[in-house]
């Protein structure tokens, strides 16, 4: 089912006249570890700090073929569309070791050399667009606010909002598919359907309303400030509220409901 999505994102985006950038981490054979062969050349030999050598490393041009060309695309790219299978709780290791290689110290975090001054809605990819979307085997009750696998858009956050947030992409609410396992045809059609439309909507669709940090609702890039969801706690906290009738929209157009999932 992963490979369906992809290839209809394909089709998709070449169909609106989008030239398409793709990275294929499997067929690739990515270096997912990141570690001391990330840096040929080491400001420091005797102690491997990554975000030193990391920021050396970018600023200085003496990153691996690997990392620089992976850069080259997300820096040439309007939008980023990430698809993989929920794997324990998140994306496979292969993808994360991606993130782990390719956002840099100077690029996506410490941007400008200015610490944490610029994240959170700025940083080195604003003004990009990201979409996450992922095949799921479980069923959608498992992930919803009161399932026992837990809400699926906290269970994201870490990727939506500390991964693509961050650095300044703005993030779109995630594509789901529940059930992937085996999905009857009928419901097939819908969900590739379904993702056509979130597709065509890439540019144009409401991204999530995560707070940003420099916009005043973290007086001292923080913490929230007490007049703001007051008296609340937890990741919700850190997304402005939306109207009801988005919040349906999006659902609706979320994967495939319980019910049309093979049980």
């Amino acid at each position: 089912m992963t490979g369906r999505l992809v290839k209809v994102a394909k089709e998709v985006l070449a169909e609106r006249g989008h030239h398409l950038l793709e990275s294929d981490l499997y067929s690739m054979r990515w270096k997912a570890v990141f570690d001391a062969d990330d840096f040929p050349e080491r400001l420091d030999a005797r102690r491997l700090s990554f975000i030193n050598e990391s920021g050396h490393a970018f600023e200085n041009g003496t990153q691996t073929p690997d990392v620089e060309a992976e850069q080259e695309k997300l820096l040439a790219a309007d939008a980023v569309v990430l698809v993989f299978p929920l794997w324990w709780f998140s994306m496979p290791a292969i993808l994360k070791g991606w993130v782990d290689r390719v956002f840099a110290y100077g690029l996506a975090y410490g941007y400008q050399g200015a610490g944490n001054t610029y994240r959170y809605g700025e940083g080195g990819f604003a003004g990009k667009r990201a979409l996450v979307a992922l095949t799921v085997g479980g069923s959608e009750s498992d992930y919803s606010p009161r399932g026992i696998n837990g809400d699926m858009d906290e269970l994201l956050f870490p990727i939506t909002h500390g991964m693509l947030f961050f650095p300044g992409m703005e993030v779109l609410p995630p594509f789901a598919v529940y059930g992937a396992v085996q999905i009857p045809d009928e419901a097939l059609a819908r969900t590739v359907a379904s993702w056509r439309r979130r597709l065509e909507g890439l540019f144009d669709d409401a991204p999530i309303p995560f707070r940003p940090q420099n916009a005043g609702d973290y007086p001292d890039r923080h913490v929230l400030a007490d007049s703001v969801a007051a008296g609340k706690t937890g990741l919700r906290v850190h997304v402005a509220t939306s109207s009801p009738s988005s919040q349906r929209e999006e659902q609706l157009v979320t994967g495939v409901p319980m019910e049309e999932a093979l049980k």
